[in-house]
């Protein structure tokens, strides 16, 4: 199987066909869930999704030790591989892999300016390409609604699409009027696609809330994602 039919049968062009194109560049998309729900497993899928499409992969973890994100891309992968049948997946998973870079950081230590020009040298003076950027476990709860701002306007100006994602929690359910999380809410300015994972019938659906400039309904978006393999799959 070559990577064409890998992308075509990928349950993830669903997220495509029910927003206005999905993320696209330069635009900054969040996946929110409580702690425990699989948001990393959904960026891991994404990611390997646009591994798969030849796009290049920055994938940024606050987590003290990243080795399990590796694990998490290999498992994913590793999963595709064997749903689809592929021949030759030692060959596309070693091309993947050269095109997707793990970075570590600590948000206690660093801002956003910070981040974004350790960033923007990689790519320019370090080689490194990047069409996507993975910002997985940054804390929404000590954001600045104008430091966030600068991610969108990395993301305008380079035409690099941002996932992040973003914990909301159990003790604060509340939602504005758009049915977007409270913590979330000062950052929809900035914000292109949100979806929040909700557990629920032996699954985790994934809600969207937020496509572009529209608040669309409840259950418009088809997808789940299957905790027994941690994968995004489509609703029947």
């Amino acid at each position: 199987m070559i990577n064409k039919e890998l992308v075509a049968r990928s349950p993830l062009r669903i997220l495509e066909k029910s927003t206005q194109g999905g993320g696209g560049k330069g635009n900054v998309c969040v996946i929110a869930a409580r702690k425990g729900i699989g948001k990393t497993a959904c960026l891991v899928h994404i990611a390997t999704d646009q591994l798969i499409q030849g796009k290049n992969i920055i994938h940024v973890s606050f987590a003290a030790n990243t080795s399990h994100i590796a694990s998490w891309y290999e498992s994913i992968f590793s999963e595709i591989a064997r749903r689809n049948d592929v021949n030759n997946a030692a060959e596309i998973h070693n091309q993947l892999t050269k095109n997707r870079v793990i970075l570590n950081f600590n948000q206690d230590g660093i801002t956003v300016t910070r981040m974004l020009s350790s960033i923007k040298s990689l790519i320019k003076d370090g080689g490194v390409n990047a069409d996507v950027i993975i910002i997985d476990g940054y804390d929404f709860k000590r954001a600045d609604k104008e430091e966030f701002a600068g991610f969108k306007s990395f993301a305008e100006e380079s035409q690099i699409q941002f996932w992040f994602s973003a914990t909301t929690h159990r003790e604060d359910p509340s939602k504005d009027e758009n049915g977007v999380p409270m913590i979330l809410s000062p950052f929809m300015d900035s914000t292109a696609i949100l979806i929040v994972m909700e557990p629920g019938d032996g699954f985790i659906h994934l809600n969207l809330v937020k496509d572009h400039d529209k608040y669309p309904p409840r259950d418009s978006l088809r997808l789940k994602l299957d905790p027994q393999v941690m994968l995004i799959a489509e609703e029947k």
